[in-house]
């Protein structure tokens, strides 16, 4: 009984487009790749530079800098709670200790 419901249920879960359709049954695979289309005259004036924004490159230098400052921060704070977390443990043992020894 156990058997017949697992095989019932991972039927269910098996989609058809899991079952490769030959190309001698007359059905041939179909690609999930889309094709490849050059991007039109609007586009392509989208994509382009654009003198009145060159003023604003600057700010992805100062981007990477705050993110290089949230990196050491972010490291700053993990050392400091594994420190924390140990300097606990420490005077946790040391007490025991002191309890043990009276």
């Amino acid at each position: 009984m156990a058997s017949f419901l697992k095989r019932a249920t991972f039927s269910t879960l098996r989609a058809p487009h899991q079952v490769p359709i030959s190309a001698a049954e007359g059905l041939p695979l179909q690609s999930r790749r889309q094709i490849h289309v050059e991007p039109g005259a609007r586009e392509k004036a989208l994509l382009a530079k654009d003198p009145a924004l060159e003023r604003f490159k600057s700010y992805t230098k100062s981007a990477s800098n705050i993110r290089r400052i949230g990196d050491y921060l972010t490291i700053a704070v993990v050392a400091g709670c594994c420190y924390e977390i140990y300097v606990r443990a420490v005077t946790r043992e040391e007490a025991r200790n002191a309890l043990k020894s009276k």
